[in-house]
């Protein structure tokens, strides 16, 4: 597995694994025709312009034959109004590659990046049903707050957690 910072070129294996993971990761917890409709190349120009954008930080996972089969974002929300604070955007692993330590790299690669940023808080945004939030807290994020918000006319609990002591994060991995 080689971890590396994403180029334009890499747009389309992004949104790959974007709509792919997500029709994995929140069925039964988003609406099966939202998740039906997520498109390829509407993905693809979003991520476009996601890696084009300044102070967006974006890392892909390759396999061995070189494809995309994960990817990790981060920088700061225009929401986050915290001094020396970041936010940790997404990490998104095809299916068949998690479970095997290929988050864990993405993830070790956005705290070097808060770090180098000089970021001393992280926040991160995940629904209440993706078990990833278990992944957060191993890695000591504690809720910050939860608020409700609708996703393709669902209502659902959105918990954000923060992580304030990068070093410490560091440290675990």
């Amino acid at each position: 597995m080689y971890i590396r910072k994403a180029i334009l070129e890499d747009a389309e294996g992004i949104a790959k694994v974007h709509v792919d993971s997500w029709k994995s990761t929140y069925k039964n917890i988003i609406s099966d025709e939202f998740l039906k409709n997520l498109s390829y190349e509407q993905r693809k120009n979003l991520w476009n312009r996601n890696i084009s954008k300044k102070g967006n930080y974006i890392f892909v996972a390759l396999n061995n034959e070189g494809e995309i089969v994960g990817f990790a974002d981060c920088g700061k929300r225009e929401s986050n109004n915290i001094d020396n604070s970041g936010d940790l955007t997404s990490i998104y692993l095809l299916e068949e590659y998690q479970g095997k330590g290929v988050g864990k790299l993405l993830f070790k690669q956005l705290f070097l990046q808060f770090e180098e940023l000089g970021y001393n808080r992280v926040f991160v945004e995940v629904l209440e049903d993706n078990k990833t939030r278990y992944f957060y807290e191993y890695y000591g994020a504690y809720l910050f707050k939860s608020e409700k918000i609708t996703i393709a006319g669902n209502e659902l609990n959105l918990l954000i957690y923060e992580w304030s002591n990068i070093d410490e994060v560091l440290s675990k991995l």
